[in-house]
């Protein structure tokens, strides 16, 4: 699975160490849920949501040649 949970804390901090995280990625926040995901190198990423809530990630995904 591409999207990896973040903790938040009850205090509702989220604390990301940034060396931690792929060189490029999104980090998505939706109804008290914060999960990142690595951007691949050649792709067009939609980030789908519906009455404000964040629904889902598509990656379409290709390669230059």
């Amino acid at each position: 699975m591409r999207l990896t949970e973040l903790p938040i804390t009850k205090e509702g901090l989220l604390a990301v160490d940034i060396m931690e995280l792929p060189e490029s990625c999104v980090i998505v926040l939706s109804n008290g849920v914060a999960k990142v995901a690595a951007l691949p190198a050649y792709a067009e990423t939609k980030i789908v949501t519906h009455q404000g809530k964040v629904k889902r990630l598509r990656f379409d995904e290709g390669e230059e040649f």
